[in-house]
């Protein structure tokens, strides 16, 4: 029986930690940083603050303690915030030992480093513990919910320790939970990022009642430049035609429960995002903090990301959504072919 450990108790977490209990061949820790979700967990088999409702398999318990979730554990899965990811690692290291098989099912870039999460993992492991880790990156279209109640679900695994993709995909597997394997890390993670940012926009779009021509313009446009940035940063274009780019981004862009579409959604209403934030109780969108990383990755690397480049306009300095789509639909006459080549 493998023992996994899961660092982070959100709704993501803790549906990942369904997968893993329902067929009875694992051990699963669930650390949370919340007291009344350790409880809620441990007392009454569910997530009443994350993910009410779905019942939690025998095999998965929870834990405030760092030790106590990492000790014995074969494979650790970090679903944190991306902004607590840095954090997280600098107080977990001591537990951590080259065996173990380290996860990353975290969506963002860090804002002040342009680092993705792994790169993240990879430099703090190193660093205090001398060693480099056996890592890789699980993303793909996924909602919490869905996962949990058993809907049909096909995400990725990247890494380039083919060992390590093809263990985290037998383990993570089940009838209804399909993990696919890829050697992609850059790809599937800034796919799995910069979607978040093309989703808050389709909410706009619908916060401003326009209708399906326009969704279908911004998704396409949208991956286009999440696929430029991806491959000047070194990912692969077809990979962002796959599960952790294009499906990605039509789920969370067309959902009804995707957090980063809801924002953009009260956006469109005119409503200011720090009351749109305040009313989230503690849930994350994380496409408001990947933007500004964005903007900053792609100046890093001379790439043409103009939704994104909007995007920042109105959650940073609080431009109108209307005038960005003017900027948007105004903006120079060119090629749809431009994607690598010719596009800055």
């Amino acid at each position: 029986m493998s023992r996994i450990a899961i660092i982070g108790a959100g709704a993501w977490g803790t549906a990942l930690a369904i997968v893993l209990g329902r067929n009875g061949q694992h051990s699963v820790q669930l650390w949370a940083h919340e007291r009344e979700v350790v409880d809620s967990i441990n007392t009454r088999r569910e997530n009443s603050l994350y993910l009410a409702g779905l019942k939690l398999p025998a095999g998965i318990t929870a834990t405030r303690e760092y030790a106590e979730a990492l000790a014995g554990a074969d494979i650790v899965v970090s679903v944190m915030p991306s902004h607590h990811c840095r954090a997280v690692f600098q107080q977990i290291h001591p537990y951590l030992n080259p065996e173990m098989l380290l996860v990353s099912a975290t969506k963002g870039i860090e804002n002040t480093t342009h680092m993705r999460m792994t790169e993240i993992i990879h430099a703090l492991v190193k660093e205090t513990k001398g060693f480099s880790p056996r890592l890789g990156a699980l993303s793909g279209p996924s909602f919490a919910q869905e996962v949990g109640r058993g809907d049909p679900t096909a995400i990725t695994i990247a890494s380039s320790d083919a060992e390590l993709a093809q263990i985290v995909q037998r383990e993570f597997s089940d009838p209804t939970f399909r993990v696919y394997t890829n050697d992609d890390v850059v790809g599937v993670e800034l796919g799995g990022a910069l979607k978040n940012i093309i989703a808050i926009a389709a909410g706009i779009c619908a916060g401003l009642e326009l209708g399906h021509n326009s969704v279908a313009a911004l998704i396409t446009r949208g991956l286009a430049e999440i696929t430029r940035l991806a491959v000047a940063c070194g990912g692969r274009q077809e990979t962002l035609a796959g599960l952790a780019g294009l499906g990605d981004l039509v789920l969370t862009c067309t959902g009804s429960l995707s957090r980063n579409r809801s924002v953009g959604v009260e956006l469109g209403r005119g409503r200011k995002l720090p009351e749109i934030i305040a009313g989230m109780h503690g849930t994350v969108a994380e496409g408001v903090f990947t933007t500004q990383a964005a903007v900053g990755l792609a100046r890093l690397h001379s790439v043409d990301i103009p939704i994104t480049q909007q995007m920042f306009e109105i959650l940073q300095h609080g431009k109108s959504p209307k005038d960005a789509i003017q900027e948007l639909m105004t903006r120079r006459a060119k090629s749809e072919l431009e994607l690598t080549r010719d596009s800055r």
